[in-house]
């Protein structure tokens, strides 16, 4: 017997869930089909284990620098990685169970078991307790997420040569370690490790950390980690990789070898569309193995939508949640282009936040820009709890004064950006920004003082110093 359903969504990740959810809730007979745990990657891989191992080693920095606080701590500064693993599966246990009984209350029929789509508006079910089931569907929306890329060549042993899902997960951790990527996910890890005694080499091929976020976040950050020994290679690449024993032996750029006990391969991620069963509707992937959809996160195919990772629009957690609503609503009539800024968030010590264009994406625009900046460090908030890395940089179009971008590096960085990201949603001007009261004192008060810099009327920075020309002298 085949179930027939509204919507169907493929994948309960942030995205899935979240689409699957707002169906119910608009009322339409809804199925969601996992092949593993509730959550998808984020949950059980990614955004939720990495943060709660990150605050760990976050705690025992800032413990090990408590005397610039005032504060005097007797002895060694210690952790148990065993316990801090506990801690982390505890959290990923509570929110899977929240995921299940979210979708049980909107009565979301929930299949687990491996999807495969079996022609028009059908999907096969290979249930992972044994069987099979089929449902049918008026649509489908793909959220399959996506995995790490592995290296072609480079040694696969997962002990060893990791990715950020065997990562999250080590039983221990080691003495040595090589970051190749130097993206989200190595910076992070870098930051995380480094803070918990572990000796880190991070690989870049990119002239900087951090590539695709505004250039002087990268730069900062490097400078950050410079002093706290992460040794940082930019513009270089692995030319060759070797496991022996225990050791690993990488040769860099030039001829330079860096010996470590384990490697981490975080230089990006591949959509989950292989054996997906996309030919069987007419989908055809696109360069990469991503799902072409339009502005509806509909495909060329009508009744399919994809969202999240699997488009490759933006392959963040929030950006699938807002995809999987944003579909579910055009699905069921409430026609609408998906136009929402994505802000993106780098959980290092310090923080980022980001969110709309970057001053080399207004550049390569040829749009007349003016930019206004910040530092953390000037503000009252930012030197009584001593956290005084980081600036603010908001960019502003010269011609219309609309806010353009916002760029953050500071404690709670990715908090405070969601300022920024309201302020941009609204197509608002950077007098607006400048307008508005931010409360004192606070790290975001920064975003309105770079805000008034932009404009020249910055009354927390030196006057800018102004060139006047006569002419005819």
């Amino acid at each position: 017997m085949t179930d027939h359903y509204d919507i169907a969504v493929v994948g309960a990740g942030p995205g899935g869930y979240v689409a699957a959810l707002k169906a119910a809730q608009m009322g339409a007979r809804t199925a969601i089909i996992e092949k593993h745990h509730l959550g998808g990657t984020c949950l059980n891989y990614g955004c939720i284990p990495s943060k709660a191992l990150l605050a760990s080693a976050e705690l025992v920095h800032q413990m090990r620098h408590a005397g610039e606080w005032g504060v005097s701590i007797g002895g060694e500064v210690s952790f148990d990685w065993s316990q801090i693993q506990k801690r982390k599966d505890k959290v990923i246990r509570q929110l899977r169970g929240g995921v299940a009984s979210l979708l049980k209350a909107r009565k979301v029929t929930l299949y687990e078991g491996k999807a495969t789509l079996d022609g028009p508006g059908r999907i096969a079910i290979e249930l992972t307790k044994g069987g099979a089931a089929s449902v049918t569907a008026d649509n489908v929306i793909l959220a399959p997420g996506s995995a790490p890329a592995r290296i072609p060549g480079w040694p696969d042993d997962g002990r060893i040569v990791c990715t950020s899902d065997e990562s999250v997960h080590w039983p221990d951790l080691p003495k040595k370690l090589l970051i190749v990527g130097g993206g989200v996910i190595g910076c992070e890890f870098a930051c995380l490790t480094n803070a918990l005694g572990v000796q880190v080499t991070v690989v870049e091929m990119l002239p900087g950390l951090l590539p695709g976020l505004d250039q002087d976040l990268g730069e900062e950050l490097m400078t950050s980690f410079d002093k706290r020994g992460i040794a940082c290679h930019v513009g270089t690449k692995v030319e060759d990789l070797k496991v022996s024993g225990a050791t690993v032996t990488a040769v860099l750029t030039g001829g330079q070898k860096v010996e470590v006990d384990r490697v981490l391969v975080a230089t990006g991620r591949r959509p989950n569309t292989a054996g997906l069963g996309l030919e069987t509707v007419g989908i055809e992937p696109g360069r990469g193995g991503f799902i072409t959809v339009d502005q509806y996160m509909q495909t060329p195919v009508k009744g399919y939508y994809c969202i999240g990772d699997a488009n490759g629009q933006c392959l963040l957690a929030h950006a699938a949640s807002a995809h999987g609503v944003a579909a579910v609503q055009n699905i069921l009539g409430e026609r609408k282009a998906f136009t929402a800024p994505i802000p993106g968030a780098v959980y290092t010590f310090p923080e980022i936040g980001s969110v709309g264009l970057t001053e080399q994406q207004a550049r390569e625009q040829k749009l007349p820009i003016a930019i206004g900046r910040y530092p953390i460090a000037h503000l009252g908030k930012a030197m009584v709890t001593n956290h005084t890395e980081g600036f603010v940089k908001m960019i502003r179009h010269r011609e219309t004064g609309e806010l353009l971008g916002a760029h953050m590096l500071g404690h709670n960085a990715t908090e405070c950006i969601a300022a920024a990201g309201a302020l941009l949603h609204q197509k608002v001007s950077m007098h607006d920004v400048a307008e508005t009261v931010f409360a004192h004192p606070t790290i975001s008060e920064a975003i309105k003082e770079a805000a008034e810099d932009a404009l020249g009327a910055a009354l927390h920075l030196p006057p800018r110093k102004i060139i006047r020309h006569v002419v005819g002298v």
